[in-house]
């Protein structure tokens, strides 16, 4: 069609506000409606369902949703599109088609599947596939709980185009739910890669819902209406050119930092790889149009990979973590005499985390204020021996340990956890599939063109030349002048920073190297860390591998997911040229 596709989005994660499906459908226009409902913890999560119940396995939430919405929907012929269908696609559209029977409609659900790779790993592995780590090269060592390819957004396309009302996947890229319908609407072929890669940017824009609206944003209290969130929405055009907006009177603000913010939130290099298309970030132009709509144009695009990439959960033990409570004088002595104590029973414990947080203050003037934590986490493939033996060891001391002792937890048992491990195949193993109201299998080609992605060039990202400009500094916290927008992939975990104007941006690119990032956030020193500018949009993006370990499920970090490491950054003091902070006031 000629007229921009309107796709608006209604989740960002697996108990995302269970009202935002309704608020989108009756807060405007919209042809499409997307929800993404899966991450990489999500898997496990549902594979847990799973076991407690064999017909489970998706995100039981979106049902419900549909419960309430999807006669609204139906009325207003506005298509449904959403991952919700996890570890169990087919089950998902099922208990959707008996929503609509129960609410007496006639509703054309279709469901995406080829994710799933755990019935195929005998076959896979005799084809040469070894799921080697991604980011590690290790070896994989056992057999997954959970394995599924990161799918695009061509089987939806197909699913849609075949007259698909309710489309449910499992485990696609989070820019296929916008890709998959764009390319629907607007007729795409699969080398239109400029016009792919702009469906991919806006896609994940909106990906994490009221994130581009004002969520989780640096500079909060410019947002209006925060207590209450409008989701976002993209206007695509036909040449991939879209506006991402909210519908009218909802809270929020969606502006060029809101929208820079979102775009540097979970990325790694500049090229975005994606199974339908490579999206060159450093392309990117904004425009504020001003009403709550920013443009996004210029980006191009480039073929795929010729890999899909894979996630997989593995088991990995048993954890368990006690916390002592630490108030007022000798804080480190009294952390170091509980770990004296608890030395013997720890000894021969396979990984042992101990986390001191110095939150007490000098004269502190309520009790809160004179407090410290001290948390001990410990893993290993024993559940008795970090269970009751290790709890109750840490209760037992209370009466004599540190004046003060407090525990913040009564003894518990070791709880098994999973680990995130990151692998790709070749793409022509992977069978990207739709499956129709009647049944009828339409299986996806592969992309017709591929190209192997430039590797990482260190030299292509440092700072050009010093800063020069102004006299005098002062010593601030580095966010007076930046934003920031910070995320995990994986074990690994990104930090975006950007800068509001193109003086401050010169300044922040001559400055922050990775040395100097790695000064101000000295945990992530022992770690390879990446710095890939994106001059477009005034930012950089810092890459810090390892810094998470195994990823979310395995996390002993009391930030498992890095979403305050940019804002731990922000708050880190730095020389800054004075009359920057005068332009900045």
């Amino acid at each position: 069609m000629a007229r921009p596709v309107r796709i608006g989005n209604c989740s960002g994660f697996y108990g995302d506000r269970f009202a935002a499906m309704r608020e989108m459908l009756e807060g405007g226009e919209l042809d499409v409606l997307t929800g993404d409902y899966l991450a990489e913890l999500t898997m496990l999560i549902l594979f847990r369902s799973r076991l407690k119940d064999p017909d489970r396995g998706y995100a039981t939430t979106f049902v419900r949703q549909l419960d309430e919405c999807l006669g609204l929907a139906w009325e207003k012929g506005v298509r449904i599109v959403a991952n919700a269908g996890g570890l169990a696609p087919a089950a998902c559209a099922a208990a959707v088609r008996d929503v609509a029977a129960r609410l007496g409609l006639r509703v054309n659900v279709a469901h995406v599947e080829g994710d799933d790779l755990m019935p195929r790993l005998a076959e896979l592995r005799a084809a040469g596939v070894d799921f080697a780590n991604l980011d590690t090269g290790a070896a994989l060592a056992s057999d997954p709980l959970t394995a599924n390819a990161y799918l695009g957004g061509w089987g939806i396309a197909a699913a849609l185009d075949a007259g698909a009302q309710v489309v449910v996947t499992g485990r696609v890229t989070d820019a296929a739910l916008v890709i998959g319908p764009a390319a629907w609407w607007h007729g795409w072929g699969r080398t239109d890669w400029d016009a792919l890669a702009g469906a991919l940017v806006a896609g994940h824009v909106r990906e994490c819902g009221a994130q581009a609206t004002g969520g989780n944003y640096s500079f909060f209290e410019e947002v209006p209406g925060l207590e209450h969130l409008g989701f976002p929405l993209a206007e695509i055009a036909a040449d991939g050119t879209s506006v991402v907006t909210k519908h009218r009177g909802t809270g929020g603000a969606v502006t060029v930092g809101t929208v820079t913010a979102q775009l540097l939130y979970e990325i790694g290099p500049p090229l975005y790889l994606n199974p339908d298309v490579a999206a060159d970030f450093s392309t990117i132009s904004l425009t504020d149009l001003g009403d709550d709509r920013v443009e996004i144009g210029g980006v191009r695009g480039t073929a795929p990979p010729p890999t899909t990439k894979v996630c997989l959960n593995l088991v990995g033990g048993y954890r368990n973590s006690m916390t002592f409570l630490l108030t007022g004088l000798d804080i480190e002595a009294k952390a170091d005499l509980v770990r004296r104590q608890l030395d013997p029973v720890l000894d021969g414990v396979r990984e042992v985390a101990w986390t001191l947080s110095r939150t007490d203050a000098d004269d502190p003037a309520t009790n809160e204020q004179a407090v410290a934590s001290l948390r001990v986490t410990v893993k290993d493939a024993d559940d008795k021996r970090i269970g009751r033996a290790f709890s109750s060891a840490a209760v037992e001391i209370a009466l004599a340990s540190y004046p003060g002792c407090t525990l913040t937890s009564p003894p518990g048992n070791a709880t098994p956890y999973g680990v995130y491990w990151p692998a790709i195949v070749p793409n022509e193993l992977v069978a990207h599939a739709v499956v129709l109201e009647d049944g009828t299998r339409i299986d996806i080609e592969l992309a017709p063109e591929t190209a192997e992605p430039a590797r990482f060039d260190p030299a292509r990202s440092s700072p050009r030349s010093a800063y020069a400009g102004g006299k005098g500094t002062l010593r601030a916290p580095l966010g007076l002048l930046v934003g920031a927008r910070s995320g995990d992939k994986g074990g690994n975990a990104n930090v975006g920073v950007w800068a509001r104007t193109d003086d401050v941006f010169d300044w922040l690119s001559a400055g922050l190297t990775v040395e100097k990032f790695k000064q101000l956030l000295p945990e992530t020193a022992p770690y390879d860390v990446d710095r890939h500018d994106l001059p477009n949009l005034r930012a950089l993006n810092f890459v810090v591998h390892g810094l998470l370990g195994e990823g979310v499920a395995a996390g002993t970090r009391q930030d498992p997911q890095a979403k305050g490491l940019g804002e731990w950054l922000r708050a880190r003091h730095v020389t800054i040229p004075a009359h920057l902070m005068e332009d900045a006031s």
